[in-house]
């Protein structure tokens, strides 16, 4: 059984390479990698560069493949030239635990065929801290893109991937479809994840606009409201 990982990129030159040998170094097997599929949406800065002179010295192939602005149209075009029997998507300042192969495929063999691991942020602050200890509940509302999420192939294909309508939203979007059909599974280990968006916006500005986004959601809203919501009060 191998694994694909697909990670959707946008200016990441500064610490794509420290993911990448990440994923090396902790994976179980080497063997267990088919490839890892960086998916460019458009990047200004040398992330495509920098990782094509970093996959030259690697023995677990690495591919740069480019895509139109968005993760999930990202994702979605990793997955179309990912040749693994499972596919693993993976923010890029996101970084799995030890054995994270091994632990995605014990799942699936167990008849798991989607799933995330539990998450961490790479900060103290109290509330952040709080946000990854709700990881380990099995409720669809703890679950996150920054999570990462597995799943097979064949089910990807099944369920048509991820929702190109979403700009955001689309890793929750995939998650309760997950859910609705009894597809998901939580391994209880930790991904540690980048908390530089809160430290970039604020942790209580930030936090209020994505509880804002998941209500919006919840009462029916649009992906085109919830993007337009998303680029007025978090990029902007």
């Amino acid at each position: 059984m191998k694994i694909s990982i697909v990670i959707p990129i946008l200016n990441e030159a500064a610490s794509i390479c420290k993911l990448l040998s990440h994923l090396i170094k902790v994976a179980r097997s080497k063997h267990s990698i088919s490839e890892i599929i960086v998916v460019d949406g458009g990047s200004i800065d040398t992330s495509k560069k920098t990782v094509l002179e970093y996959a030259k010295n690697q023995n677990t192939p690495i591919k740069v493949v480019d895509s139109e602005k968005g993760r999930a149209k990202q994702m979605n075009t990793g997955a179309s030239v990912a040749t693994g029997d499972v596919l693993y998507f993976l923010h890029a300042d996101s970084f799995p635990p030890k054995y994270y192969d091994q632990d995605i495929i014990t799942e699936i063999q167990k008849g798991n065929e989607a799933g995330c691991f539990r998450m961490k942020f790479d900060s103290n602050h109290w509330w952040l801290r709080f946000l990854g200890w709700l990881t380990k509940f099995e409720s669809k509302r703890c679950r996150g893109g920054d999570q990462s999420q597995f799943i097979t192939a064949s089910l990807f294909k099944e369920i048509e991937g991820y929702d190109e309508n979403y700009i955001v939203y689309e890793d929750n979007d995939l998650v309760d479809r997950l859910f609705a059909i009894n597809k998901f599974v939580i391994i209880p280990k930790y991904v540690i994840t980048s908390a530089r968006r809160y430290r970039e916006v604020g942790v209580w500005r930030l936090q209020y606009h994505f509880l804002n986004i998941h209500m919006r959601r919840w009462l029916g809203a649009s992906s085109e409201d919830l993007y337009r919501y998303y680029k007025k009060k978090v990029v902007s």
